[in-house]
């Protein structure tokens, strides 16, 4: 155990090193002046060439890439974030205040998607070739082709726009600020864009679990468990259910990047004040300590989401720890029979 988590912690540090320089590689790399793009274009044009090196060197754009590096890389290694010069405040509280409406959209939408991916995918496998397949399939083939900010723009000119059922934008009221509002007013103002972020997360789950419960359904111990009086559906269930759980989860974990990309462009769409909307800032702006923090919490997520994958696979199937075990006791690989019996 302890060798694993030390590989772990390895792997993580390697990572978190690698995710901040290539941030700071393409922000170096990007035409976007922070001076001018902060101050605008006629301030600039009007400002004497010692204010501009002045300003150059607040924003640190006039320093080489690895001096740069270097003096952000010593101060996270002291807990310090650095400063977002676009909100003219720490790295570490402008994620702190945003984070938490970003984490409770990307949770309820992962959530959902996993959920109604899963159940659509073994629906449509059980009755594969029906009425209901074949809509399954083509809602998910519709949706993985659909762009997700298009649907955002679809969803609130409908929902918001022309019924007024949800608020067309924000996390809060207008005029009001987010101490004074209750949890039923913010979920009200997070339904459109979690719906977005869920229904596009639906497809890809669905079609593989609707995939992995076909050849789970025509594998033998399924026939075995049918000849024994048991229908196919009561089969899968008592069965087939954990084999199927297995790519669906390991899917599910990954599909956080994906939505933590999504969430970027549905909170600029519904103008959600979220961490996607603060590395758009960030990246339009030239806050190079901002987006560095941001991708350094995105890619902590993605890590996260992937350990969490690799415990629970234990949890959902018990010969994958036995394989492990005898792995770890061993140093080869165990056979592990791939079908319940």
């Amino acid at each position: 155990m302890s060798k694993v988590l030390l590989h772990t912690i390895a792997k993580f540090i390697l990572l978190m090193l690698g995710v901040s320089l290539v941030t700071f590689v393409l922000v170096s790399m990007s035409p976007i002046d922070p001076v001018q793009a902060n101050v605008g274009q006629a301030a600039y044009l009007n400002m004497s060439e010692a204010k501009r090196a002045q300003l150059a060197e607040y924003w640190g754009s006039g320093l080489p890439l690895w001096e740069r590096y270097g003096n952000w890389l010593g101060g996270l290694l002291h807990g310090d974030m650095g400063m977002s010069l676009r909100y003219n405040a720490p790295v570490a509280e402008v994620i702190a205040t945003r984070a938490l409406n970003s984490l409770a959209l990307m949770g309820c939408a992962w959530v959902v998607s996993g959920v109604l991916g899963f159940v659509l995918g073994i629906g449509a496998a059980r009755w594969q070739n029906s009425a209901f397949d074949r809509f399954v399939k083509g809602y998910c083939f519709l949706l993985a082709s659909v762009p997700t900010f298009w649907l955002g723009l679809i969803i609130l000119m409908v929902f918001a726009v022309t019924l007024g059922w949800f608020p067309v934008g924000f996390s809060v009221p207008l005029g009001m600020s987010a101490a004074d509002v209750g949890l039923g007013e913010a979920l009200h103002h997070m339904v459109l864009p979690a719906l977005t972020l869920s229904v596009v997360g639906v497809a890809n789950i669905a079609l593989h679990t609707r995939e992995k419960a076909i050849d789970v359904l025509e594998s033998d111990y399924i026939r075995f468990a049918c000849s024994r009086g048991l229908t196919r559906t009561q089969a899968l269930l008592h069965h087939g259910l954990r084999n199927i759980a297995l790519p669906a989860l390991t899917l599910q974990c990954a599909s956080i990047a994906e939505i933590f990309g999504g969430s970027v462009l549905v909170e600029e769409v519904f103008s959600y004040p979220g961490l996607g909307q603060a590395a758009v800032t960030a990246g339009l702006g030239g806050d190079v300590a901002l987006l560095a923090g941001i991708a350094l919490v995105s890619a902590a997520l993605v890590f996260a989401g992937n350990l969490v994958a690799n415990v629970l696979y234990g949890v959902v199937d018990v010969r994958m720890n036995v394989s492990r075990k005898t792995q770890t006791s061993e140093g080869a690989p165990a056979q592990v029979d791939g079908e319940c019996s």
